[in-house]
């Protein structure tokens, strides 16, 4: 009887170490049905948590989820840094095809109500398809595998494998690793496995392979929680994909869950770096084109304008009237095909019979 008292007692105390005031919102099928929303919402869409319901703070919510869908598109943690993406997050409103709140309601681990608002929001796939591929994100296909998530956490008392049921204590990086577009899984916890934890401790990922066999896809996460010095805590992991290790990486830190949440990063950037493919958009390059319909001073700068707020046009020349109409030097951040992609028809239309090779024509409107 006193392995389980053990167990028990390691459990609740994982908890609240683990979870500190996260909120706890029932059984453990509850929280696997919360993560079962959270991945329903699918990658055009993001749950982004606000202070309120104004409009200043929605359009800046709207900022962030535009930031997380491209980041779970793409797969790449650093999306929203990479170049021109900064000024298409500005413009996030106008790709929204909708959005909606809902008022969540928890207990913390002592015992206190809390309560949170997120914001859903929901974007237009083909806007997003096209931004993505503008700037020459790279995309990560569907479907997306789900890999089993092997973790260890010892508090001092020796190892234990943290199973289905005791999916709370894995919250952080199950949430995060929808954030970053996948899902992972979780071992039942049977006695078999419950064994296997020497091998996750030791890193033996031909172990931990075979022990996984019977789940689907063969890839394995392998994790191992510490003490680390005063009050800190290390991370170990390893990405296993059909026997081949991936990856390996450590992290430490003061926050527990921080720490754990650091293997979905790194299980998604050795998934990405492995089956994400390159945007077909092009290369970086300087492209003339001639605009006609410039027929005003007022033209010009409506032209000017457009030009100044795509993403993709990162500098403006004029160079000479024509007689078909004004030919501009663009320098173009993934060349004529991402510029051909963010083409605003309201504003200007490409002309019929433009020829490879020859300097295309767009019509002012």
């Amino acid at each position: 009887m006193h392995r389980p008292k053990r167990s028990i007692a390691m459990m609740v105390w994982l908890l609240a170490a683990l979870l500190g005031t996260f909120v706890v919102t029932g059984t453990a099928s509850a929280q696997r049905m919360e993560g079962d929303r959270a991945a329903a919402i699918g990658p055009y869409a993001a749950e982004i948590t606000v202070r309120s319901q104004s409009e200043s703070e929605r359009e800046a919510g709207f900022t962030r989820a535009l930031a997380q869908v491209l980041g779970k598109l793409s797969g790449d943690r650093n999306a929203a840094q990479r170049p021109g993406v900064a000024q298409e997050l500005r413009r996030a409103s106008q790709y929204v095809e909708g959005y909606d709140y809902r008022q969540d309601e928890g207990v913390s681990s002592r015992g206190s109500p809390t309560f949170s608002t997120k914001l859903v929001v929901r974007f237009r796939q083909a806007d997003v398809d096209a931004v993505a591929g503008a700037l020459g994100l790279p995309i990560w296909p569907d479907p997306r595998p789900r890999p089993v998530m092997w973790l260890a956490i010892d508090d001092g008392s020796g190892p234990r494998l943290v199973g289905l049921q005791q999916n709370n204590v894995a919250r952080p990086t199950l949430d995060r690793a929808v954030e970053r577009g996948f899902r992972l899984g979780l071992p039942s916890g049977n006695a078999a496995e419950q064994a296997a934890v020497g091998a996750i401790w030791r890193g033996d990922t031909a172990a931990v392979a075979r022990i996984s066999s019977r789940y689907n896809p063969p890839m394995q996460l392998i994790g191992k929680l510490y003490r680390d010095g005063a009050g800190g805590w290390k991370a170990d992991w390893i990405f296993v994909d059909s026997g081949r290790v991936l990856a390996r990486w450590s992290e430490t830190g003061a926050d527990a869950r921080r720490t754990l949440a650091t293997g979905a990063d790194g299980a998604a950037d050795a998934l990405v770096k492995r089956y994400a493919r390159t945007s077909p958009a092009g290369a970086p390059s300087t492209q003339a084109i001639v605009f006609s319909g410039i027929n005003s001073s007022a033209d010009y700068i409506r032209l000017s304008a457009q030009l100044q707020r795509m993403s993709v046009v990162r500098g403006m020349r004029p160079v000479r009237a024509t007689p078909l109409g004004l030919e501009v030097q663009l320098d173009l951040l993934t060349g004529l095909t991402g510029f051909r992609r963010m083409a605003d028809e309201n504003v200007f239309v490409e002309a019929d019979g433009n020829i490879e090779g020859v300097t295309p024509v767009f019509h002012l409107r």
